[in-house]
């Protein structure tokens, strides 16, 4: 009943619903019920409520979906004392370090030090209970800090009554729910979007802009803003040497002494191996032991003077615990003004965080999830702005000290929290004397590994020259302008790359070459001992070891350029896509592959023309004085201009490896191609093969747009193949395209009647010399259509996974129905069953690979070249003994 609604509902709305495949009789239980259950297979279409029941989860998936947000509950049953040891180590040795790196990084938010604290303190607290990475560390970083200075340095304008720690909260609190919701709804692919390149330039235009940004500070430099552009700031520097203070020795010193206990250390580590390890814990803590020494200078230098003065600037007074605890403020006035600093804060949230922690995975050998990595960041930054923190992601430097320490899992958090805690209370009496120079020095010292080395940028040089000059744009976008500028340019214009070679790409001809495989002087199959055996299409025999291969005809990947390629067979055009076949590249893709048919094939009719004024615009043919010429010496005027040995066209094999899904646009313009060669051809035909197709949604969208099944020969007019949309469609019958079809269908009515006039040994003389070219290149024989209008044609599309690629010993006949292949398949079968079994020593079942019911879609290019070749030279023999039959008929 409701498939008779629906069925009166779609004549009522005017939709032709789809009928039956062409070979609808291979779905006929009188057709295959004298098959065996492997010998057939009917491909059914992929329906639309498969793909939306796929999309809803089971109750098993939404089981582990829970327990996936919390990805401790699959290791916090088994931890150890082994474990807690590695983790001590690592937790207090990181405790140590966000200490100093933290207070310096709210310096470089515009924020007091104590909020670095406070996002130190949250974000190694809560990150164990959702982190899928053991090693990874969140806190405050350099470049997330630079970018939230900014801001507050902004809104400090635009909102002047609203502390500079609340923005920086509600942007965190802002930023951690765009994340958490990404990270929930499982999109943690979006960051792949971005490119190493613009990682890499963001990077090293971050660190570039916070290096030079600190050196005011590490020299005691004022009178200009450091939120400036990166080179107005260093012309600024560069102006104001001269008023340098004392901060410049406690800057200076500082940052000379971190490098060279790094130096020291490594030079240890290297000439020393039993120390390595001692050599790297030592290197670790200097940070914690520049800032420990210059604290104690700094006292001997300023205890004597009045509390709230110094000789250089310090830190001041720091205060006591969560001060700022507070539910953040957050109101539709914030908000409004934030949205438009969300996009790069997110971006910069996740492309460190998610970059640093796949790269630690890798190395340490574990899988991290980054959707759930998402979650993390999100919840530890939403939680932040409770105690007073700002927005804190993953950082490279202390994640790559705690990799280096040996920690065991991610409760390693805990112990560093503990020991920021410990910070919090214990130490802001002996945080007042901290220098700010050497704070600057802390920070230009981390950022420093940042910087891409040149080494690395000339690897990008040898694999990618044009990503090389998108870096360099980032980092000079970034430098002139600002880092979210270099943000936004780095990924527009590595998407832009992307979509240009979409949108320009053209596929190959193939061309077919024999090759064998070489294992030093011997080719392996060529005998019974064989170095993999069991593997492969080797058998042992000369003949076996050698198989056919297609390579591009221009050599365009690099092949041998003295191996001579060219069409496989005359007429006959191998076509592989290069960036798959959607609506961006379609058009392009088609263009190549119609402009090289024709500048390699000529017109079946060479006399499609009768008159001059019969001829289109575009093809205005021979002058007038040529045809003259022609007519003088009783050559026909329609080869002309026309190379006559080259073949005409007879069918085009598409290769589809690489692509994994069709959209109506890319099959409409292949419709479009279709109709446009089948004129060209006419009145011959074109068959299309498609092979190495993999996904069923785009078998079901070629085979809706005609694909898949031979073409039959009109026993009358030529009749376009149906369009999915097009402009020219528009009016149904009486549209621009209907009209034109008309047209060509009567003027081809009249020249085939003038024709039958002349008589029939004419027509047997042009056939003839139509099948010329397949006659000089007769070697293939195969399975072919039956042309019984009353059995539904087959062509040799139905590979078999033991017989694909041998067709040589099929029955030669012109005609050959459904039930001969099977019997031939059959015939097959009984002939390798007396062979020993190459692969394993079970029975060799024989069964099509892709289904019965759509012929021209193969397995891969052979198959799809052999059945080609097999319809073309069929159809020739059988309009040699039409020809011949009809001659006898004539005499």
């Amino acid at each position: 009943m409701t498939s008779g609604l629906g069925h009166k509902v779609a004549r009522l709305l005017g939709i032709q619903l789809q009928t039956k495949d062409p070979y609808h009789h291979a779905n006929d239980p009188e057709e295959t019920a004298h098959f065996t259950s492997d010998q057939t297979f009917v491909e059914e279409s992929p329906r639309v409520d498969e793909f939306f029941l796929k999309l809803v989860p089971s109750v098993p998936e939404l089981w582990r979906y829970l327990v996936s947000l919390f990805p401790f509950l699959s290791w916090i049953g088994y931890y150890n004392l082994q474990w807690l040891a590695g983790d001590l180590v690592a937790g207090i040795t990181i405790g140590a370090v966000v200490v100093p790196q933290g207070m310096a990084y709210a310096r470089l938010a515009n924020l007091d030090v104590q909020f670095g604290l406070y996002s130190s303190f949250m974000g190694v607290l809560v990150y164990w209970f959702f982190a899928t990475s053991k090693d990874i560390t969140i806190g405050p970083v350099a470049v997330m800090s630079q970018l939230t200075g900014a801001v507050v340095a902004d809104m400090a304008t635009v909102l002047p009554d609203v502390p500079g720690h609340v923005i920086a909260s509600a942007l965190a609190l802002l930023a951690g729910s765009v994340v958490v919701f990404i990270g929930l709804i499982r999109c943690g692919w979006i960051v792949d979007i971005i490119s190493l390149t613009s990682l890499s330039a963001f990077m090293t235009g971050s660190a570039i802009c916070i290096a030079v940004g600190q050196v005011p500070s590490l020299m005691g430099l004022s009178g200009f803003s450091t939120r400036d552009p990166t080179y107005l700031v260093f012309i600024h520097i560069l102006q104001n040497l001269k008023s340098a203070s004392m901060d410049a020795a406690m800057g200076l010193s500082a940052l000379a002494m971190l490098y060279l206990i790094r130096g020291v250390c490594m030079w240890i580590g290297t000439h020393y191996p039993k120390h390595q390890k001692l050599a790297f814990f030592l290197s670790t803590l200097r940070v914690v032991f520049v800032i420990v020494l210059y604290t104690l200078i700094s006292y001997l230098v300023n205890r004597s003077l009045p509390r709230g003065t110094a000789k250089f600037k310090i830190l001041f007074d720091v205060p006591r615990g969560f001060q700022n605890a507070a539910v953040p403020v957050l109101n539709a006035k914030i908000a409004s003004n934030l949205v438009g600093y969300l996009p790069a804060t997110v971006v910069v949230l996740l492309i460190e965080h998610i970059a640093i922690s796949k790269s630690f995975g890798r190395v340490n050998n574990y899988r991290i999830n980054p959707s759930q990595e998402m979650v993390a960041i999100g919840i530890t930054n939403m939680l932040g702005p409770f105690l007073g923190g700002y927005a804190a992601t993953g950082s490279f430097s202390r994640t790559a000290i705690k990799s280096k320490a040996g920690v065991r899992t991610p409760f390693a958090g805990v112990i560093t929290a503990f020991v920021v805690l410990l910070a919090i209370y214990a130490l802001p009496a002996v945080f007042y004397y901290i220098p700010n120079a050497s704070l600057s020095a802390v920070i230009i010292h981390a950022v420093g590994d940042l910087i891409t080395p040149p080494n690395t940028v000339y690897q990008f040089w040898l694999v990618s020259p044009f990503e090389v000059l998108i870096f360099f744009v980032g980092v000079f976008v970034t430098i002139f302008s600002s880092i979210e500028n270099g943000i936004y340019t780095t990924v527009l214009l590595s998407a832009a790359m992307l979509l240009f070679r979409i949108l320009r790409s053209k596929g190959r001809f193939l061309g077919r070459v024999k090759v064998q495989s070489m294992l030093g002087n011997r080719v392996i199959g060529n005998d019974r001992q064989q170095p993999v055996p069991g593997y492969g299409t080797f058998t042992g025999s000369q003949e076996a070891s050698t198989r056919s291969i297609f390579l591009p005809i221009t050599h365009a990947d690099g092949s041998n350029p003295e191996i001579e390629l060219d069409n496989p067979y005359p007429g006959i055009f191998i076509y592989r896509f290069a960036e798959g076949f959607s609506y961006p590249n379609a058009g392009s893709s088609l263009e190549h592959l119609v402009e090289y048919i024709f500048s390699h094939t000529r017109r079946t009719n060479l006399a499609h023309f009768d008159r001059p004024g019969d001829r289109p615009w575009n093809e205005p043919g021979p002058s007038r004085r040529d045809m003259k010429a022609a007519a003088a010496a009783g050559v026909d005027a329609g080869i002309i201009g026309v190379d006559v040995s080259l073949p005409t066209l007879k069918a085009v094999i598409l290769d589809f490896s690489s692509v994994n899904h069709v959209d109506i646009t890319s099959v409409q313009q292949l419709i479009d191609v279709r109709n446009q060669l089948d004129r060209y051809a006419s009145p011959d035909i074109v068959d299309w093969h498609i092979a190495c197709i993999n996904n069923r949604w785009a078998k079901r969208a070629l085979a809706a747009a005609g694909f898949g099944y031979p073409t039959v020969v009109p026993e009358g007019p030529h009749r376009r193949w149906k369009s999915i949309f097009s402009v020219a469609e528009i009016g149904g019958s009486h549209s621009a395209a209907a009209a034109a079809e008309v047209e060509v269908n009567e003027k081809e009515i009249a020249r085939s009647r003038r024709q039958t006039q002349v008589g029939d040994v004419e027509g047997g003389l042009n056939n003839t010399r139509r099948s010329h070219d397949v006659r000089s290149h007769h070697h293939h024989h195969g399975l072919h259509h039956d042309d019984d209008p009353k059995k539904k044609k087959m062509g040799t599309g139905s590979e078999t996974a033991a017989t694909a690629a041998d067709t040589t010993a099929a029955p030669k006949k012109s005609t050959v129905t459904f039930e001969d292949a099977v019997h031939h398949l059959q015939q097959k079968r009984m002939s390798t069953a007396q062979q020993p079994p190459e692969l394993h020593s079970g029975r060799t079942v024989v069964a099509p690979v892709h289904g019965i019911n759509r012929p021209l879609f193969h397995v891969d290019l052979t198959s799809a070249l052999q059945s080609a070749v097999a319809n073309v030279e069929g159809r020739y023999e059988g309009l040699e003994e039409e020809h011949h039959h009809g001659h006898q008929n004539h005499r």
